[in-house]
């Protein structure tokens, strides 16, 4: 795949809207706000979960919530995706009936943004999941993505108040989804993936979210063996990442990280003399400060 194959697109006038306000002094300004609306996903007639975002990609964002949620199974085959601009709705239909029912009995309410969710057997894979023991990073690789992905056109630099999730192999950014949460956009880079049989292995993962539990589990569910954030830890996610041998990397900002999981795979060939310190113009909120939980 070539870099940025899929990218945020901040000039879509479908994503932002123009309000006037008034600024610190007092003086009328106008400013770009993201704009969120509903989309209430079907499968198979049933309806499963409504959530806020963007609304781009509501093929991608379906699916892959319908996977991470294991709703849907890799062997499901997918008949069709409907998505209905006017009602706001996205239906995916497969050639067999699943077992959803049970799941939605189950459903719990998560830690993250936008009201996010997440069902009580999340992890039912989990344990059964085995990451690619192979798999290295670079250092050099890591200050490389770093500095392509917040140098991209993008909704937050354009707006603010979104996340970012990023499909990586090497140095290269591959897929670069946003959305209002961060569960909305690794779900769409996760629908991607299975719809285009896109495979895991080789590849890395960044996200301007908290590494959470749910970060950490979806990204194993997905077989991706790192996990690198610019963001901050909790407790279980780090717990989670070791269980699972997941190479976790938080508070990547300029020249600074720290990995608290799977450190065994990290080559330090990267000359922190030449490496260079986010530039102010391109520094996201959560790398202004040591309070990470901007998020």
């Amino acid at each position: 795949m070539e870099e940025f194959t899929l990218r945020p697109q901040p000039d879509d006038p479908r994503l932002t809207h123009t309000v006037c306000g008034i600024d610190q002094e007092g003086r009328p300004i106008e400013t770009a706000v993201v704009v969120e609306r509903p989309l209430t996903l079907f499968l198979n007639g049933r309806e499963i979960v409504t959530m806020m975002t963007i609304g781009d990609h509501p093929d991608y964002l379906a699916i892959g919530y319908l996977l991470n949620q294991n709703m849907l199974r890799p062997e499901d085959r997918i008949v069709a995706i409907d998505y209905d601009d006017e009602l706001e709705t996205v239906v995916v239909r497969t050639d067999r009936e699943t077992d959803f029912e049970d799941k939605l009995r189950k459903k719990t309410l998560t830690s993250g943004c936008a009201q996010g969710t997440v069902f009580g057997d999340l992890m039912e894979k989990f344990e059964e999941v085995r990451l690619d023991g192979s798999a290295v990073l670079r250092t050099s690789w890591l200050y490389a993505l770093t500095r392509k992905i917040n140098t991209a056109p993008s909704l937050y630099l354009a707006a603010g108040a979104i996340h970012g999730c990023v499909l990586c192999e090497e140095d290269r950014p591959l897929l670069y989804m946003e959305d209002v949460g961060r569960h909305n956009a690794i779900d769409k880079i996760a629908g991607y993936m299975h719809l285009y049989g896109i495979s895991p292995s080789g590849k890395i993962f960044y996200t301007t979210g908290r590494l959470t539990s749910e970060m950490v589990i979806k990204t194993v569910q997905m077989g991706i063996p790192i996990l690198i954030s610019r963001s901050g830890f909790t407790a279980w996610g780090v717990d989670l990442a070791r269980q699972a041998g997941l190479t976790l990397i938080g508070r990547a900002k300029g020249k600074r990280f720290i990995a608290l999981a799977g450190t065994e795979r990290i080559v330090f060939d990267a000359d922190l003399r030449l490496a260079a310190d986010d530039h102010p113009r391109f520094a996201r909120k959560a790398s202004r400060s040591d309070e990470d939980e901007a998020a």
